[in-house]
């Protein structure tokens, strides 16, 4: 009773204090209306922000694939390098490059820094041989490139050929040696239109493309509306590739003014009019009536709208008895959540349609209400659909009427959570799963938290330092060390690592952690340490670490952040592979592989294995580079190295015996040249076997052995066997000459003594003497020309010099000036002044006069003499021709006598048969050769052949 009068008395206050109840009023609904007009503004400006951030990630998205298109180009357009340093194929690899990126308006490649292959030209002639690294414009950001040995956009900037445009450029090396830059240009309109911007809805925003200039030390923007939008709401990322920076920028400043300023002032005015009528209605008493009417009419269009909103809300109401469970009054929203329709659900109770698990719950919640010992309940539970399936749904249910205190009827509020529940399931699910992967898991795992270590680093001001300022420090003071290792805290760790620290539990491990920091594990901790001031986000290390039992184990310990925990790092997902006994296997493997290289390299051949289809090499021995002088790593460049340095008159028979042995599936053995890094030939042997799997040839392995002085051998071998062979037919030759011809003066002479003793007068003895003299002159001329030849023959070691040829023709014709004047003799010599060639100058010039001087003697009486000197090349050897047009030679008859000893063809007085013979043996002796082709009466020409 004393409270009823007390409630009485307080609202009573209010009414006997109108202006302040308004003002009190007033100033609620300004509180409420501020509220609800700050959450609108907080979600229009995340709205908006997340519409931004999304616009500007796609198109920082399709810029990053655009850029990304051309590392793959220019690695393709360095590909085309050669050994040598020349491109291949240029233009067609620059064609199709350009086909296959439209983003891309031309490449380049650029030799020492000199712009020499543009494609396509036309249009870019202007930028043709620039040098970008003596160009200050472009040199900076050139360098920059050839520095961080990775490729760089420069730009925008104006391009030579016109207009704006980025400049791809990626550093090529040649064995570590700088050759270059493999080069796109992209205009800066074609990389606006790839990356989308130009599709973007332009009403609300624009875009603007900045880079730092250090030059100017001020940020350059490079599209158009350049002016200051630093008031306007804007996003900007960050573009690494060229380190610029793209923004996008609201058009409107005020965009909040009209969404959140009107709707603010209408808020205030209305809530000043509420507590202007407020204070009306407490200070009319006389209109309380009038009030009370109106507020009968008000109470009449709220049962209406109470009706309208009971139909066709978005939750399921219904009325029910609360004794029976009999549904009273259902909304739509109700009967469609279980598929009856109002009239079925009439015919049912709410029992009928709960799940029987959940029945008792609900109907002990419902006692409890109709006793009133509470005053509403609120749980979930399952209900069954006409069609037999389950839904999950949220149930509020409040008193209605009520009877003697008891509760009679109940309004049923549900509200449909499957989906919800569905979700929850999941999520149980998944976190069921991953607390067993993480548990059972093999790897030893640990979750940790390094808020703290990170805050010390923090105070100790380390955080973004260079990494050699942290890493002196951290060594300079290792307490600090120990400290941040004693701030990482353990907060669950799975079986696998219990096993790995030989440890029963979380809490030994902990109790045990800073006896089993070692020394290592400090050196090693560090560089953890320095990640973490470094800002990142993973770390990965092979280290020692020491357990329980004082044994020392090789781990590969990773820790990655959890994702929402990048900024605390207050979650890290530590993992420790025992890698001590793979540590150990490596060892034997590289120590295994270590003796076998050296086995092998101590082999004196070429040990290798390439494929058996395409035949690149896969391995090759150092023995290569005494062999051949190239190094392993440049003969596995290339994957056609082998076939291309095969000398080029072997290539073609060495590929296909290959390939036809490998075929048959049969080893094989082969001698053929190779070209050396020196340009020398090297003769080998390659032994080869074919390494088979399932029947066919996978791979060859074999051994080249150098042969190339066993060929040199077996060269001069044959050379001596061949010249043996023809000094012994010369041999034979000259002998029979010798015994011919001294048999012959000898028999002349035996008969003319003969006759000298039997002649009776001394007349006749006088002519005989005569005659014996003669004959004497004769033998006398046969042994100075037999001397002759036996000096030609045993002069081997002859001396060759370069001599002008046709100096030595001048000469020749000033000895036979006074035959070539009586005669009237023309000689034509075709040689150029300046040919010189390697001979012997006596034998040059004893040549020369012999045939000359033939041509002269051997003249066609009804016509001058005409002889005819020129010089030409037949397979590497030079050929000197002269040609006359004098009597001839018949060689059908005379072929065998031409370059006879003392073989004469013609009637001439002056023919001894000598100098044809001395001419031939001298020719012979500079290891060339002379031909003769003849016609009678059309003339002769000599073909001297000359090394």
């Amino acid at each position: 009773m004393k409270s009823g009068k007390k409630h009485s008395k307080f609202i009573g206050w209010f009414f006997s204090k109108p202006k302040l109840t308004g003002f009190l009023t007033f100033l609620f609904l300004s509180y409420i209306t501020g509220f609800i007009l700050w959450q609108q503004y907080k979600l229009i400006k995340e709205d908006e922000q997340r519409e931004m951030n999304s616009i500007v990630h796609v198109v920082h998205q399709n810029i990053e694939q655009s850029l990304k298109n051309c590392y793959t180009s220019t690695l393709t357009l360095a590909l085309t390098i050669d050994s040598k340093g020349i491109p291949e194929n240029f233009d067609s690899v620059g064609k199709t490059l350009m086909t296959s990126n439209a983003n891309i308006n031309a490449v380049q490649l650029v030799p020492n820094g000199i712009i020499k292959y543009i494609y396509p030209m036309e249009g870019n002639e202007a930028a043709m041989n620039l040098n970008i690294l003596a160009d200050p414009y472009l040199k900076e950001e050139a360098l920059k490139s050839i520095a961080t040995q990775k490729m760089y956009f420069a730009g925008p900037l104006k391009l030579k050929q016109g207009g704006m445009g980025i400049v791809g450029r990626l550093p090529v090396f040649e064995n570590n040696i700088f050759w270059g830059f493999s080069a796109v240009i992209i205009k800066l309109e074609t990389l606006l239109k790839s990356s989308g911007i130009n599709n973007i809805d332009d009403s609300k925003y624009y875009f603007q493309f900045s880079k730092y200039d250090p030059t100017e030390q001020k940020e350059i923007f490079y599209l158009p509306n350049k002016r200051d939008f630093a008031r306007n709401y804007n996003v900007s990322i960050k573009i690494p590739d060229g380190d610029w920076k793209l923004y996008i920028i609201s058009k409107n400043q005020n965009y909040l003014s009209s969404q959140i300023l009107i709707p603010g002032i209408i808020g205030i005015i209305i809530a000043a009019l509420f507590g202007l009528l407020i204070f009306t209605l407490l200070k009319i008493p006389e209109e309380l009536q009038s009030l009370v009417s109106i507020q009968a009419t008000k109470l009449l269009n709220s049962e209406i709208k109470f009706g309208a909103i009971f139909d066709q809300a978005a939750v399921g109401i219904a009325h029910i008895d609360s004794f029976t469970g009999n549904f009273i009054e259902i909304n739509n929203q109700y009967c469609q959540l279980l598929g009856y329709t109002p009239q079925e659900m009439k015919e049912h109770n709410f029992q009928s349609v709960t799940h029987p698990k959940d029945l008792e719950e609900d109907l002990l919640n419902l006692e409890k209400l109709r006793e009133g010992k509470i005053a509403s309940y609120t749980m979930e539970k399952r209900y069954i659909t006409k069609e037999g399936t389950i839904i999950w749904i949220n149930l509020t249910v409040s008193p209605l009427l009520k009877k003697n205190k008891k509760v009679t009827t109940h309004i049923s509020i549900v509200e449909d959570i499957s989906t919800k529940k569905e979700a929850e399931y999941l999520i149980k699910k998944n976190e069921t799963r991953f607390k067993s992967l993480f548990e059972d898991s093999p790897m030893p795992l640990r979750e940790e938290d390094f808020s703290e270590v990170k805050k010390y680093l923090e105070e100790l001001k380390l955080l973004n330092q260079s990494k050699d300022i942290v890493t002196d420090f951290f060594y300079a003071n290792p307490l600090v060390v120990e400290k941040c290792h004693s701030l990482i805290k353990v907060i669950n760790i799975n079986k696998a690592s219990l096993k790995l620290y030989k440890v029963k539990s979380k809490e030994d491990l902990i109790q045990a952690k800073s006896e089993l920091f070692n020394v290592r594990s400090k050196k090693d901790f560090i560089e953890n340490l320095i990640a973490i001031t470094q800002g990142k986000k993973q770390f990965i290390i092979d280290t020692i670490i020491k357990n329980a039992k004082g044994e020392f184990r090789n781990i590969n310990l990773r820790w990655n952040l959890a994702g929402s925990y990048t900024k605390t790092f207050e979650r890290i997902i530590v993992s420790t592979e025992d890698i001590t006994d793979r540590m150990a296997t490596e060892k034997i493997i590289l120590d295994t592989k270590q003796r076998v290289e050296s086995l092998i390299n101590t082999i004196d051949g070429i040990v290798w294995e390439c494929d058996a289809k395409s035949f690149s090499f896969n391995f090759i021995s150092k023995k290569v580079e005494n062999i051949l002088g190239y190094t392993a790593a440049e003969w596995l460049a290339e994957p056609t190295f082998w076939q291309d340095h095969i000398y080029w008159e072997d290539q073609e028979e060495v590929r296909e015996y290959c390939k036809l042995k490998t075929e048959k599936n049969l080893n094989h053995d082969l001698e053929y040249r190779m070209v050396a890094k020196d340009h020398s030939i090297v003769w080998l042997r390659d032994i080869v076997n074919v390494v088979l799997e399932n029947g066919k040839a996978v791979s060859l392995r074999g051994i080249m052995i150098d042969i190339t002085k066993t060929k040199e051998a077996e060269k001069e071998l044959n050379t001596s066997y061949t010249m043996l062979t023809e000094q012994n037919k010369r041999l034979l030759n000259f002998s029979y000459i010798v015994s011919h011809n001294l048999r012959s003066h000898t028999s002349n002479i035996a008969s003319i003594v003969s006759l000298i003793e039997s002649s009776s007068s001394e007349e006749e003895r006088e002519q005989m003497i005569q005659l014996l003299k003669t004959v004497s002159d004769s033998l006398n001329e046969t042994m100075q020309h037999l001397n002759e030849v036996i000096n030609i023959r045993n002069n081997i070691g002859l001396v060759s010099e370069s001599l002008n040829l046709e100096n030595y023709i001048t000469n020749v014709k000033s000895v036979l000036s006074e035959q070539i004047t009586s005669h009237e003799v023309t000689i034509l010599s075709d040689i150029p002044q300046d040919t010189f060639i390697n001979y012997n100058p006596a034998y040059l010039e004893s040549i020369l006069y012999n045939i000359i001087s033939n041509s002269i003697r051997y003249r066609h009486s009804s016509r001058k003499p005409c002889i005819k000197i020129n010089l030409a090349v037949d397979n590497e050897m030079k050929v000197l021709q002269i040609s006359d047009n004098g009597i001839g030679i018949d060689l059908v008859r005379n072929a065998d006598k031409i370059f006879g000893m003392y073989k004469t063809f013609t009637n001439n007085s002056d023919s001894k048969g000598i100098g044809l013979f001395i001419t031939k043996n001298q020719i012979d002796a500079m290891g060339g050769n002379i031909t003769v082709e003849s016609e009678p009466n059309v003339g002769t020409t000599f073909k001297i052949f000359i090394q």
